[in-house]
């Protein structure tokens, strides 16, 4: 009987160390207490915005002689009944109400607007006949919500990728400085590894964005935040395909720069260019999010397609086929930035010392 050991397929080696990556993140008291505090964050300010937004959406107006019809039909004004004039004109003295609306002869219209010191300019135009607009080229989303859009798309990407990669980062650097890598590199590859470690905090950083994603729509539907929930549907998920991608790449990229240094200092040295690549395109979406020229170069630029055709399709933009044309140059431009991060990383993990030559690292 053959006692012989197997090796580990490369599958069982890749789950292993991605297991091994989460296991250790979740166990981080650092990540969790500052998961729970973003978590309760983003619920706080969407919860606090849908009911500040509420208090101030409406103006309550006292109502004199059966004005209450007139105010009814005004949105934005809440009618509060008045027996007479002089109690409307208590009320309004006391602070209970903002204006009062009453008969008046002399007013072609019939009603009159009364304030306590000054014109009370929501009611008036609350009130007011406006004519009818027609607009040529109407925006298709309000200048408001595109940019509430625009920095969520780029706040997501910019938190998830920058602290998941300086996670993978500091990983490489630590096991390097330790002297774990050489313990590990016996028995699995470093192909294994370094695709471990992409996939264990690949899937942390998806977990964390869905978390975010949830608490926002709960709150949203509790503060009666329809209307953009409404137009997100497509947009969401363009992002969710392109941010995984892109992440891939990302996460590659911040391993293998990592591992030319062994020491912790020099990190930041190291993996600038690829934090200037993360940093860009949040810049990019949040100053030029109406401007579609902007915006359609990005959506074709690998490293900031994940932001930039996301806000196209939300803002319809974008034609059917170009999201599908500018995921096919993400995977192309992923699938290379793996082949050179996995050159780099497997030529640069074992030397220690000074910080290993770019040139010196891809040729081996």
């Amino acid at each position: 009987m053959s006692t012989e050991r197997t090796a580990p397929r490369f599958t069982e080696t890749v789950a292993l160390i991605a297991g091994r990556e989460i296991t250790m993140r979740v166990r981080s008291k650092a990540f969790l207490i500052s998961t729970g505090v973003l978590m309760l964050a983003v619920l706080a300010s969407v919860l606090l915005g849908g009911i500040f937004g509420e208090q101030g959406s409406t103006t309550k107006v006292a109502v004199v002689s059966g004005m209450g019809s007139v105010v009814d039909d005004a949105e934005g004004l809440e009618a509060v009944a008045a027996s007479d004039r002089s109690e409307a004109e208590r009320m309004l003295r006391a602070g209970e109400v903002d204006a009062i609306v009453a008969p008046a002869a002399s007013d072609p219209l019939g009603i009159t607007v009364i304030g306590l010191d000054e014109t009370p300019e929501t009611v008036v135009d609350a009130l007011s006949v406006h004519p009818a607009v027609e607009l040529l080229d109407p925006a298709a989303v309000p200048p408001g919500l595109a940019y509430l859009v625009a920095f969520g798309f780029g706040i997501v990407f910019f938190m998830s990728a920058l602290t998941f990669g300086t996670t993978i980062a500091q990983s490489v650097v630590e096991e390097k400085q330790t002297r774990v890598v050489e313990i590990l590199l016996s028995t699995v590859s470093a192909r294994a590894l370094l695709t471990g470690k992409v996939i264990g905090n690949s899937v942390m950083a998806f977990g964390q964005i869905l978390a975010i994603a949830v608490l926002a729509v709960l709150g949203m539907l509790l503060t009666g935040q329809r209307v953009l929930l409404g137009g997100l549907g497509a947009s969401v998920i363009w992002f969710v395909v392109f941010f995984a991608i892109g992440f891939v790449m990302l996460a590659a990229l911040f391993a293998a720069t990592a591992a030319m240094v062994s020491r912790a200092e020099d990190i930041g040295s190291v993996t600038t260019p690829v934090t200037m690549l993360v940093m860009i395109p949040y810049f990019l979406v949040i100053f030029f999010n109406d401007d579609p020229t902007v915006l359609g170069i990005m959506s074709y630029v690998p490293f900031s397609a994940p932001v930039g055709m996301p806000m196209r399709v939300f803002l319809g933009q974008a034609e059917w086929w170009e999201p599908i044309v500018s995921l096919v140059l993400l995977v192309a431009t992923t699938v290379l930035a793996v082949w050179v991060g996995e050159r780099i990383y497997r030529n640069s993990l074992l030397k220690t010392g000074p910080r290993v030559r770019l040139a010196e690292a891809l040729q081996g």
